[in-house]
């Protein structure tokens, strides 16, 4: 059964993924669990970082595409889909008043690495891979996942993840600025790391972190017909193959309607 786990130790709290035999991927019920965990534990001045990690080995694995018929079948469910259930369990974690360190191991690609690019660091095992292979499925990123991806990596970089739709290691993602370290034991440096924030003094972070934020903030580039224009994709014959493919475990045959 999928889950958010939280646990406390202390100043210092974790929330960990968890989609036993899906790699983590994140259904509809995780995504409002971020939601409201984050919205909570921003809520606790009692804490001073918090961990966000993956169980079983893997961080997350993308967005449970098996739920897509229910969830995501057509446009409007679509557009709330991204705009409400993904964009608020984002918008939580990047606005945590406590700052945020991803511990990375395994696979983690799309709605996982959206999630990752929400944290203030991040940290990964060698063996780690990256990557938005959504191309493969027949829809591009939402604009709202779109910016956290862009503001750590710049245009040319963006548009080379998302075009290609490669999946890549941890050394290539560190070069390409999605990652502060690469450590063989990434929880136990992830752990380090918080300590080292949480010795520091907390009404300095929460202001750094809240600083840093407004001062990097670009005003939305899209009006309202051009959000709505970019999930026309949900009403494509594109979309229903790559989903359809991606389900029967077999190559798309993309058409380009």
């Amino acid at each position: 059964m999928s889950k958010i786990r939280i646990e406390k130790d202390g100043v210092i709290a974790s929330v960990t993924l968890s989609n036993p035999g899906k790699l983590n991927a994140i259904d509809i019920s995780m995504w409002h669990g971020l939601a409201e965990a984050f919205s909570a534990l921003s809520a606790d001045g009692s804490l001073r970082c918090i961990l966000v990690r993956g169980a079983d080995g893997n961080f997350a694995a993308g967005a449970d595409i098996e739920e897509f018929s229910n969830v995501r079948s057509n446009f409007e469910q679509g557009f709330a889909y991204h705009s409400k259930s993904i964009a608020n369990a984002l918008e939580a974690i990047s606005s945590c008043a406590h700052p945020t360190v991803a511990a990375i191991e395994g696979v983690c690609v799309g709605g996982g690495l959206e999630i990752a690019c929400a944290c203030d660091m991040r940290i990964a095992s060698p063996a780690s891979r990256f990557g938005v292979p959504i191309n493969k499925l027949g829809f591009p990123l939402a604009p709202g996942e779109l910016q956290g991806l862009l503001q750590l990596v710049g245009k040319a970089t963006a548009l080379e993840i998302l075009l290609e739709g490669r999946v890549f290691d941890a050394a290539e993602a560190k070069e390409k600025g999605l990652l502060h370290r690469i450590a063989e034991d990434v929880h136990g440096a992830a752990r380090q790391t918080a300590e080292r924030i949480a010795q520091g003094a907390p009404l300095a972070a929460r202001m750094n972190k809240l600083l840093v934020q407004r001062l990097s903030a670009q005003p939305p580039a899209l009006n309202e017909e051009e959000l709505r224009n970019a999930f026309a994709f949900l009403e494509s014959d594109d979309y229903r193959e790559g989903v359809k493919a991606f389900l029967e475990k077999r190559k798309p045959d993309f058409k380009g309607r």
